[in-house]
């Protein structure tokens, strides 16, 4: 990784975390090793307990900052305040950052000058980073993203930041666990430019502790409750920012069913269609 000079860095990293040090070294490995572009990576840290503040002072020029925040949307928009990156992306403390994959995205925003939202293909890989699943992509698709749920990967995503984090598009806090899908939403709604480019960008990693993951696990009224809390940010999202007929949400839930197929099956052919037109990266 090459480090930030007077002239902004080309990327920004942000990486929330709280006592995420079994995996936060990989994280942070996987940015320095990033070769072709400068970076700074600014690790917004919620007050671990654990190892994570010795695990940070291995990789000289990470920006470490430690306070109190209201959980990962705030730590991230924090992040967002501080940088200083033409480019600016998050990148969760157990995920990585595929070799050479910032220098992919740079080659390509430097060809195609009008994105804004740039983002391409993950691996999800276990524990042991292991390749589980591997994640294509294609163009975006905005009332998919609202019915069928948030198929761009944030860890695999680029925003460019006087377009988007400087005009005030923050994360909404209130969203704990799909606050990307809303977010992308709300970026495209404002005009914004999405671009695939395709290529395998970044891991995600299976652990079981995934936040977007947890809460389906349990049963009970209180297993119940979590997961109609989750179920019901996807479901503010498709009021807001899909389409709706009706006032009645037994009426609209109909409605929701038929789209979600409908998209899921677009989906699978795009996905099919884009492996054969755009091989990946």
């Amino acid at each position: 990784m090459t480090t930030a000079t007077k002239t902004p860095p080309d990327f920004s990293v942000i990486t929330a975390n709280l006592n995420g040090a079994r995996y936060l070294g990989d994280c942070l490995a996987s940015v320095a090793s990033q070769t072709g572009v400068t970076v700074e990576h600014l690790v917004m840290d919620g007050g671990s307990t654990d190892d994570s503040e010795e695990i940070v002072s291995r990789f000289p020029g990470v920006l470490f900052h430690q306070e109190r925040d209201g959980g990962m949307s705030d730590a991230i928009n924090r992040g967002f305040r501080r940088a200083k990156g033409t480019w600016v992306m998050w990148l969760n403390s157990d995920d990585c950052l595929k070799e050479q994959a910032l220098a992919k995205v740079l080659e390509y925003v430097s060809r195609e000058r009008e994105a804004e939202v740039v983002y391409g293909g993950w691996d999800f890989v276990d524990r042991e980073r292991s390749l589980q699943k591997r994640m294509s992509v294609f163009p975006f698709q905005r009332l998919m993203l609202a019915h069928l749920g948030c198929y761009i990967g944030s860890t695999a995503c680029f925003l460019k930041r006087e377009s988007t984090t400087d005009q005030g598009h923050l994360l909404n806090k209130q969203f704990q666990v799909v606050m990307d899908g809303e977010y992308y939403c709300r970026l495209a709604r404002a005009g914004k430019r999405f671009l695939y480019l395709p290529a395998i960008l970044a891991e995600f990693r299976l652990h079981g502790e995934n936040a977007s993951f947890r809460r389906y696990q349990g049963k009970g009224i209180d297993g119940h409750l979590a997961l109609q809390k989750q179920w019901a940010e996807g479901a503010a999202i498709r009021r807001e920012y899909g389409v709706s007929f009706f006032r009645d949400e037994h009426a609209n839930g109909v409605v929701d069913a038929g789209l979600y197929f409908f998209f899921l099956a677009q989906k699978a052919f795009l996905k099919r269609a884009y492996r054969l037109l755009r091989p990946l990266q």
